[in-house]
């Protein structure tokens, strides 16, 4: 998106970021009252069937992933979790060990590499930032998962005096976004153990 973006903008088009606007970028192009240069146009159309096969390769994908998901009950429960899609649920049923081999969800997050190291100095304890030391790619994806609850979260406001809420209003997007992966990788390792879907902590309050 970012290629046929910068083309534009040398020529006075302004388009936002997101995928959601290449109907606003075939619109300009194919537009004869906006004075673009022939080559400039046949270069955009090209970039944008870049982006069209590529988009199409992605959704045949994520149906293949989705798809794989829905034969498996542990992805199938992991996938209740907000922030958990396909990928992520598929990744932890093939990487991941079995949560009995960790003895709570703080042990699991340590393993992600999701826990803050410690530091002691004068008798006190500190936490630095998390360690990283474990499996790179669930990590990663749990981040991801995260960021996305986080930006929705900005959007539309979770219920006020919530741990989500309350982190918002204090740290920052990125900080509350590991901390809340640190938070999914602990809810993950206890909905397996417990063989139980998710139940959002919220609504449990109220019941």
């Amino acid at each position: 998106m970012n290629a046929p973006r910068a083309v534009l903008y040398e020529y006075g088009q302004v388009i936002p970021q997101g995928i959601g606007h290449i109907k606003r970028i075939e619109a300009i192009v194919e537009d004869a009252e906006i004075g673009l240069p022939e080559l400039v146009r046949e270069e955009c159309r090209d970039l944008l069937a870049q982006i069209g096969e590529k988009t199409a390769r992605i959704a045949e994908k994520t149906k293949k992933l989705t798809d794989l998901s829905r034969q498996s009950q542990t992805a199938r429960r992991l996938q209740t979790m907000p922030g958990v899609g396909p990928l992520i649920a598929l990744a932890v049923e093939a990487f991941a060990p079995a949560m009995q081999s960790f003895r709570c969800g703080r042990n699991f997050a340590a393993w992600l590499g999701l826990v803050p190291r410690q530091f002691s100095s004068g008798g006190k304890e500190r936490l630095g930032r998390v360690s990283k030391a474990g499996q790179a790619d669930i990590r990663r994806l749990l981040i991801i998962g995260a960021m996305a609850r986080v930006s929705w979260a900005c959007r539309k406001p979770p219920a006020q005096g919530s741990w989500l809420s309350r982190m918002l209003a204090k740290k920052p997007r990125m900080l509350v976004a590991i901390a809340l992966a640190n938070k999914m990788g602990r809810e993950i390792w206890a909905m397996l153990t417990k063989q139980e879907d998710y139940r959002d902590p919220a609504l449990a309050v109220v019941a």
